[in-house]
């Protein structure tokens, strides 16, 4: 029997030898369900791409999209010649790489701890503990940095004895967005981890420790390879957007005197679409944020694709 047909007798197999119309009718609840996603995600998604062409036209919202005239790249080489145009960028990426530098080890290392606890009741309250800042929205935390960092009465001053307004410090801030950014988030991202840890079968940790595999070498052997996989979806993701700089928290911490170093594109956008109303060139300018996006995530995606071939755990 020739492959083709051999393919085609298994596939009969799998699906009982029905149409596609008849398991379309058989599970028609699931797939009402489904319709109901794929028609949010066309509407809200894939509908407002067709905004996108405002990038290359002069709009103007008495002539709507069509009426408005074509200009080209002509606002994104306004973008390129910006005088803040490399500070921007410099800044963007370097936010977005120190924050996953040293937010993406932080879930997993937690996650690899808590795996660890025998004691349940302490297991759980300590994964509430470290859950509970993800559901602080964001203005609240920026307050609260705010009033932690205050000059006068400000609980880091009167700690370290000093009246230094953090905030003013341009040296300053990437240190209070990524730690900020680590401590609310660290929590929420173990998840995924733990859900993974929790599959892993216990026979394995007592055969290691019957070998005489200590606590690190049972970590390193089982636990790590377990999370390979989960760890690669999770970088590829994270590195997808990496240009986009949460722009609310910049926005909110954001100073005259720090903005050398918090001026980032998500602000630049927001500045000049909502405040300058120059629609056309912010949305020129999130575009071009946008294709770097994409660039960084399929880039990565077959680094992994590569890495993974050659790697035995992942």
């Amino acid at each position: 029997m020739s492959r083709s047909k051999t393919a085609s007798a298994v596939q009969v197999r799998r699906t009982g030898g029905k149409s596609l119309k008849r398991r379309v009718l058989d599970n028609w609840q699931l797939y009402l369900m489904l319709l109901v996603p794929v028609v949010l995600t066309i509407v809200y998604k894939y509908i407002p791409m067709y905004g996108i062409q405002i990038a290359f036209r002069d709009y103007k919202a008495s002539r709507g999209f069509m009426g408005s005239e074509w200009i080209g790249l002509e606002w994104f080489q306004r973008f390129f010649s910006a005088p803040t145009f490399w500070r921007m960028i410099k800044n963007t990426l370097l936010l977005s790489f120190y924050s996953l530098l040293w937010g993406f080890p932080i879930p997993i290392i937690l996650a690899l701890m808590m795996n660890q606890l025998r004691f349940q009741r302490f297991k759980r309250m300590t994964q509430t503990v470290l859950y509970a800042p993800h559901f602080i929205s964001t203005m609240v935390i920026c307050g609260m940095l705010r009033i932690f960092l205050s000059p006068s009465g400000g609980l880091i001053n009167l700690i370290a004895g000093t009246s230094i307004d953090f905030l003013t410090e341009s040296a300053a801030f990437r240190t209070i967005y990524i730690a900020s950014g680590i401590w609310q988030d660290a929590g929420w991202g173990i998840i995924v981890y733990m859900a993974t840890l929790a599959n892993v079968d216990t026979s394995l940790y007592e055969a290691a420790k019957v070998d005489g595999a200590s606590l690190f070498q049972r970590i390193r052997h089982i636990d790590i390879p377990e999370l390979s996989s989960v760890m690669v979806l999770n970088l590829i993701m994270s590195v997808g957007g990496l240009m986009n700089v949460g722009f609310e928290k910049v926005w909110l911490l954001q100073t005259d005197l720090n903005k050398a170093v918090s001026d980032v594109i998500a602000v630049y956008v927001y500045q000049q679409g909502i405040e300058n109303a120059k629609y056309s060139y912010s949305t020129a300018v999130g575009l071009f944020n946008t294709v770097i996006n994409i660039i960084l995530l399929v880039a990565v995606n077959k680094i992994a694709g590569k890495i993974s071939k050659d790697t035995s755990f992942v």
